[in-house]
């Protein structure tokens, strides 16, 4: 008798970072869950003109390529990461390359955006919390544009890569959900905010849920990769993808998706709107198979990624074995400040923060990753903490997941502040929860969210960290921010 699964079945999940891209394939079926990765490439922004860009053609180049050495699938799913999109004409051609989501052309634009929307009403209305980059503020920026005023369509980066995969046109909902342009309540884009913000008649696509067919691979790109195949939407917001990889058993526990943001929360089955989820800064996004993703970003291992780079990029095993040498929590920043989310001289920035809250400021580099974790492992606890009061859902365990489950120190740190237990693995949630939302749509599976996990538990190992830190000290420390 065949499974929730069925007979394994092979894909390839595009998996796109801020940093890099890679094409993974996967095999899933009853009892079977393998990943390889058969490209990966380079995704380095462009500043031309004053503004930061994303090379969006040289990642489909990518793309293409790394399909082609996948292949032959049996489906295809692309990833990425949120709110950015590409605007095409009424021939559906590109108008540009996308702008960056760390550009400089949202500043000031929220406040001039809350003038007009309340931001209670705002939040009823999405329930996504404040970031300066999401989606309705860059529109907001573009909108006296001549490109805003040519465009017929707007396609989030997983989706424009779909068109040209397929010449289809929609939106993933889990994306979708990060703009701060869809109604929470009912699903479908917001009239109401659309024509505040002024926008073009039917510039929003239809939407489409994870686990549909977007539709066959088109014969140009067929060409490219060297075979057809369809392709299928999955939770397309790479975090909506890795929280169906979480390795989770029952509901009460708080995930922690950590690469160069952490996104920090719990699932649920409906969205939390109430005026002190807004003044924490909660966000509802839509997860697969009609499930919330209750979450709050926290800047994430970009603190460390920019340091790094600050410093020529030295050998960072060797910095993480210094800072476990380094006294805990001597200094700590709010890693939530938005100061730190521009590219830059990370170490001066959090330097002068320590001096601004009456702290010695990091010595040398060591000193400042431990800093860094300190106070990442105090934003993931903070962010815990509410997601449980806010929601009402009890946590019993953390799940770390993405590359910062490979940072043993940040992990026990997590745990300490956290005073729980913090599950680490898999590194790959991404891209298995993309392969395993296609296997099931390939396979014409029955697997639910419960049956997608229990097969990454049996296939995948975990690492375990106990808390062994002061939690008072954790508390005191929290107080000085």
């Amino acid at each position: 008798m065949s499974g929730p699964f069925g007979s394994p079945v092979t894909v390839a999940a595009v998996d796109l970072g801020a940093a890099s891209g890679r094409v993974m394939t996967g095999v899933a079926g009853d009892g079977v869950l393998g990943l390889s990765e058969a490209a990966r490439f380079a995704n380095l922004p462009v500043r031309a003109g004053g503004t930061l860009h994303w090379d969006i053609l040289r990642l489909y180049r990518g793309v293409l390529d790394g399909l082609r050495a996948a292949g032959p699938v049996e489906s295809i799913g692309v990833d990425s990461w949120a709110v950015d999109y590409g605007l095409l004409d009424a021939d559906g051609r590109l108008l540009g390359n996308p702008v960056h989501y760390r550009d400089a052309r949202t500043d000031g634009v929220p406040d001039q955006v809350l003038g007009q929307i309340p931001a209670e009403r705002l939040y009823a209305t999405t329930g996504l919390q404040l970031q300066p980059f999401n989606t309705i503020f860059q529109l907001a920026a573009a909108r006296d544009s001549a490109q805003l005023a040519a465009a017929k369509t707007l396609l989030l980066i997983p989706d424009l890569l779909g068109y040209w995969l397929t010449g289809e046109i929609g939106a993933e909902r889990t994306n979708a959900s990060t703009t701060q342009l869809l109604d929470v309540q009912s699903g479908q884009w917001s009239a109401e905010l659309a024509t505040a913000l002024g926008l073009p008649a039917g510039l929003l696509p239809p939407i489409r849920d994870p686990g549909g067919l977007i539709g066959p691979v088109r014969p140009e790109a067929a060409r490219d990769i060297g075979y057809t195949a369809p392709v299928t939407a999955v939770g397309s917001h790479d975090t909506a993808s890795a929280v169906v990889g979480v390795p989770a058993e029952g509901e009460n526990f708080a995930y922690i998706s950590c690469g160069t943001w952490s996104l920090v929360g719990v699932e649920l089955p409906a969205p939390v709107l109430t005026a002190d989820s807004r003044r924490a800064n909660f966000t509802n996004e839509a997860g697969v198979d009609g499930t919330v993703r209750y979450l709050r970003n926290v800047m994430g291992l970009w603190l460390l990624q920019e340091s790094l780079r600050a410093w020529g990029d030295p050998d960072l095993g060797d910095l993480l074995r210094q800072a476990a040498g380094v006294p805990g929590l001597r200094a700590v920043v709010d890693a939530e400040d938005a100061v730190f989310l521009p590219p830059g001289d990370m170490p001066s920035r959090i330097a002068e923060q320590c001096v601004r809250l009456g702290q010695r400021p990091p010595e040398s580099p060591a000193e400042t990753v431990r800093c860094i974790l300190d106070s990442l492992a105090l934003a993931h606890r903070a962010a815990v903490l509410d997601a449980q009061r806010l929601s009402g859902r009890a946590v019993d365990v953390v799940h770390v997941v993405g590359g910062g489950a490979r940072n043993e120190l940040l992990c026990q740190l997590t745990a300490d502040a956290c005073d729980l237990p913090v599950l680490a693995g898999p590194v790959e949630a991404t891209a298995l929860g993309n392969v395993l939302v296609q296997a099931r749509a390939v396979g014409g599976g029955s697997a639910g969210l419960a049956d997608l996990r229990h097969l990454i538990r049996t296939t995948h190992t975990v690492r375990r960290y106990e808390p062994q830190g002061d939690a008072d000290r954790w508390r005191a420390a929290a107080g000085r921010l």
